[in-house]
């Protein structure tokens, strides 16, 4: 069963909900929850629409990541919204729990990152490695727990799994990413299956134009509750 939508902001065309970890963003094969379907369900039950919902997505978040997600009910500002998040204009705030604190507390990282072709991997590169790409990304240690480390990120770039494998590089893996280096599962759940249990990321802020007003609207998705236990 789906857990319960959360509603973070209904403002105009813009409608952001706080995604919970081992949901898909977008629709996906039948009988999997996505987050998509369930909006456009929201939105058909609060509007009273009988037919198909329209619902722009300009960016998405990892099946295992929860967090802050922005829609657009209508296209026009959907384009919009997508333009903000390809031309960087948009700040991305993170919160990741890693096994181990990072050294020293905070800092600026930066690689270059290759995609796997027809996989859901990136891999570090050299500047010279053909479709390489540049990641950016500035790191602060806000508390420390049992061992363990809660960091927030500010994202400079948005390139396929960068705060995972760039802390992973490192010997800070999040924890429950065996993907990037975890040797712990997220507590309180089982490895039976790497894309359906959460790992400890969080889209915790996003800042963006509002696509009518062109006033700067920041939205904050609160920790899941399941974070508790790290006890920050």
């Amino acid at each position: 069963m789906a857990a319960a939508l959360e509603i973070l902001c209904e403002d105009g065309p813009v409608i952001a909900v706080n995604k919970p970890p081992g949901m898909v963003s977008q629709a996906g094969p039948p009988g999997i929850p996505s987050i998509v379907n369930e909006v456009k369900a929201y939105l058909a039950r609060k509007y009273n629409k009988p037919g198909e919902v329209y619902l722009g997505v300009p960016h998405r978040l990892d099946r295992p990541v929860s967090g802050v997600l922005v829609f657009s009910r209508n296209s026009k500002c959907a384009a919009r919204l997508a333009e903000q998040f390809a031309e960087r204009q948009v700040k991305k705030v993170y919160r990741a729990v890693v096994e181990r604190p990072p050294e020293p507390e905070s800092g600026e990282l930066v690689d270059w990152l290759y995609r796997i072709p027809n996989e859901p991997r990136t891999v570090i590169a050299t500047p010279d490695t053909p479709d390489a790409r540049e990641a950016r990304l500035k790191y602060r240690t806000i508390a420390r727990a049992k061992g363990r480390a809660l960091v927030e990120v500010d994202l400079g770039t948005g390139r396929m799994h960068q705060i995972r494998i760039q802390l992973g590089s490192r010997g800070w893996p999040i924890v429950g990413d065996a993907q990037y280096g975890a040797t712990t599962s997220f507590p309180g759940t089982r490895k039976s299956d790497e894309y359906d249990v959460p790992i400890g990321l969080h889209a915790y802020q996003l800042t963006i134009l509002h696509p009518i007003r062109y006033e700067p609207l920041t939205i904050t998705a609160p920790l899941p509750k399941t974070w508790d236990v790290f006890g920050f």
